[in-house]
């Protein structure tokens, strides 16, 4: 049944008529002593920047402004030492004027912001994002790209929907209004009205490892979002002591940076009680806070984190310390790599259980181990197949590569699989060994 659509109060200023009377949003002053007059007044503006916990020589820094309309944190950035990228979907006249006039040489593209990680533009220590969430269909998508394009520092700020009550809200679940038309100062383009809480908890899940409150009052709302961990200069917790770590979904240690991927970290600690609020994850440089957290039989425990954004193709290393320890030994797990096998030989297998050579006794049951040469650096549990004639086992292990070229390759053979002569084969990447006979009693 269809219905005729009620339209909902309008939210927000409607800043056109002012922006059509002015002609210009931002104001500047230039060395020569003239000054433009926009809708944001200068003082504003530094104000607003006077907020940003950025260093104020920015000289041998990149600095990303992302829908810089006309430019003056851009400039200001420059004018500090930056080395300058601004993006707008248009381009915006006023925006070359100044870059004239100051004889700028911040470097000035017309790109769609979805277009932002394909354009082959690298990485900016620090990211401004401001007043460009809430025009996006896809904030948490465009969070994850900031992120992704943000090696030290992102400044985010939007419109919100409780910017003087964001206090009485601190308890609730975080919220977002969506707006389908123009219920948002009146333009087409407003997409999205964040809670101060929604705003902060969207630059979390984005992947960024700590998130502060910058400024809430009115209908913005600010947030600085660090990539990294605060560094330790007085540690009072015993290190965790980092034992594996595995791709939650697969269980190997191949991570792809295209998948919504997750990692699973297991580590012991003489602490009686852990909170995930305690653990700070490095990946590749990166932290990443934890989202889950369990005590497991063994005594250890199992931390779960999402994969960062903006990780390079390669073996990243992965350390893990605690809020107020140093970090701890260092593991690997291996991120946007190709599998490249050379000729994979099956050198022998034995039963897993009492070591029997290619004879392996099954109950409900059973185990085979395999010494195998030729495969990747990266082949893991998820990648290698262990193939009983056309079965495809389940394999449960696959070790580090001995001083001989070897690793053990571990699977389990179900009760179900007939006794007697059978074949015994380890693929990977679509490389096969020769088989192998293999007795099942």
């Amino acid at each position: 049944m269809s219905t005729t659509p009620v339209r909902p109060s309008v939210r927000g200023t409607d800043y056109s008529q002012e922006l059509y009377r002015k002609g210009w949003y931002h104001s500047f002053e230039f060395p020569d002593g003239t000054r433009i007059d926009g809708v944001v007044p200068l003082n504003t503006e530094r104000e607003r920047w006077g907020r940003f916990p950025l260093p104020a020589d920015l000289t041998g820094k990149r600095l990303l402004d992302t829908g810089a309309w006309d430019g003056w944190f851009s400039f200001e950035a420059e004018r500090r030492g930056a080395e300058v990228t601004a993006i707008d979907c248009v381009e915006v006249p006023h925006f070359l004027e100044v870059h004239r006039k100051l004889q700028s040489r911040v470097d000035y593209k017309v790109l769609d912001f979805y277009e932002l990680t394909g354009a082959g533009l690298g990485t900016y220590d620090y990211v401004l994002f401001l007043g460009i969430l809430y025009h996006l269909k896809h904030p948490l998508l465009a969070l994850e790209m900031v992120c992704s394009l943000t090696t030290d520092t992102a400044i985010v700020e939007s419109f919100v929907t409780d910017g003087d009550r964001w206090r009485e809200h601190t308890g609730d679940v975080p919220t977002m209004e969506f707006y389908e038309t123009d219920e948002l100062g009146n333009q087409l383009d407003n997409w999205i009205g964040p809670s101060v809480s929604c705003l902060l908890a969207m630059c979390r899940a984005a992947g960024f490892a700590r998130v502060e409150l910058l400024h809430a009052s009115g209908s913005q709302g600010g947030a600085v979002c660090y990539r990294k961990w605060e560094p330790m200069t007085d540690p009072w917790q015993e290190t965790p002591e980092l034992l594996a770590v595995a791709n939650t979904r697969t269980m190997g240690n191949n991570f792809l940076t295209r998948k919504e991927e997750y990692i699973s970290c297991w580590f012991r600690t003489a602490e009686a009680q852990v909170t995930r609020e305690q653990l700070c994850l490095e990946v590749g440089g990166f932290g990443v806070p934890a989202l889950y957290i369990r005590h497991e039989p063994d005594g250890s425990w199992l931390g779960n984190f999402r994969l960062p954004p903006g990780l390079r193709s390669g073996w990243q290393d992965v350390r893990l310390r605690f809020a107020g320890s140093d970090f701890g030994q260092t593991l690997r797990v291996a991120v946007d790599m190709q599998l490249r096998p050379a000729n994979i030989t099956l050198v022998g297998a034995c039963d897993g259980n009492n070591f029997k050579v290619q004879e392996i006794t099954v109950g409900d049951r059973g185990w085979v181990s395999c010494w195998v040469q030729g495969l990747p650096e990266n082949c893991d549990r998820d990648n290698v197949r262990v193939m009983l004639d056309s079965t495809r086992l389940t394999v449960e292990f696959v070790g580090e590569q001995d001083p001989d070229g070897n690793r053990q390759v571990n699977a389990e053979i179900p009760g179900s699989v007939s006794k007697g002569d059978h074949w015994l084969r380890v693929e990977c990447a679509g490389v096969s060994s020769e088989s192998l006979p293999l007795k099942i009693a």
